[in-house]
């Protein structure tokens, strides 16, 4: 599959260190999902998180959700291109397999900038026959070298689908620049995908958990729904619009909406603490 190089690219693969005595926001990520793939300073980051912050484990599913319903709406709209920028480590289904479920000439370019994701980059790369999938050892702050490496395997002359969930709180200050530097790249008819950390819902929590990631090492900047809603200017919003990612919908996805587990409450605003919006390109 990917060989010595990154599949789809002509970019080599790097050497992987993966410094595991630093704890990484990916592998939080993992560990808030009940993943395996985190080492002892990702769970103890993560413990402390947790302490300030105790709906991080509920806010990762419901934002794996929103993931897994806004990709299943945009190929169900046409969208056959998605570059996935902040990948993560992969837990299934994952990107690809929701596309391809439904268009499997759907071609996917993943990014990340953990090199764990890289080690585990293989599980990403289980293409359709028709379709295929590309991984990007890549940090989102760098659009310029993501979009070079996307073009050697999308044709950004079409509608590409660009998915940043749970990235830009992890860039303070410069994320909306970022984002403008994509959305120019995207061709009439591309999609804009983005989750987004809140301190709508539960203030206090909120500036607690940017702390804890402070110190760790990775500056978070939670966002309102204005500055969240900023990220979009300029493009035309799906319905529901930027809501709490729980409860972003899609209307014509199959079958009805999902309800919580017999027994358990449904998730409160603050429990997801993510803001989610989709929009298209005019």
């Amino acid at each position: 599959m990917a060989g010595d190089r990154i599949q789809g690219t002509t970019q080599p693969v790097p050497e992987v260190n993966l410094n595991i005595h630093v704890p990484h926001s990916a592998r939080m990520y993992d560990y808030y999902l009940g993943g395996t793939t985190n080492f002892p300073a990702d769970r103890e980051a993560g413990t402390r998180t947790l302490a300030v912050f105790p709906f991080a484990r509920s806010a990762a599913r419901e934002n794996r959700g929103f993931m897994r319903r806004s990709t299943e709406r945009l190929a169900r709209l046409g969208l056959r291109q998605f570059l996935d920028v902040g990948t993560g480590i992969p837990t299934s289904p994952n990107l690809h397999e929701v596309a391809q479920r439904i268009a499997s000439d759907a071609q996917i370019v993943y990014v990340d900038n953990d090199p764990i994701v890289l080690a585990h980059a293989q599980a990403l790369l289980l293409s359709s026959a028709e379709g295929s999938t590309a991984y990007i050892q890549g940090d989102v702050r760098e659009p310029e070298a993501i979009l070079r490496a996307a073009r050697e395997v999308l044709d950004f002359d079409r509608p590409v689908a660009l998915s940043m969930n749970a990235v830009l709180h992890f860039v303070p200050g410069t994320a909306h620049s970022i984002a403008e530097e994509f959305k120019a790249a995207l061709a009439p008819g591309s999609a804009l995908v983005l989750s987004h950390v809140t301190p709508d819902f539960a203030p206090k929590e909120t500036a607690h958990l940017e702390e804890v990631y402070a110190t760790s090492g990775t500056p978070v900047q939670a966002r309102t729904k204005a500055e969240f809603a900023d990220f979009f200017a300029g493009w035309n919003l799906l319905e529901p619009g930027i809501v709490v990612t729980s409860h972003w919908y899609s209307p014509d996805a199959a079958g009805p909406r999902p309800e919580p587990e017999p027994g358990a409450e449904p998730v409160t605003d603050a429990q997801a603490g993510c803001y989610g919006g989709v929009a298209l390109r005019p």
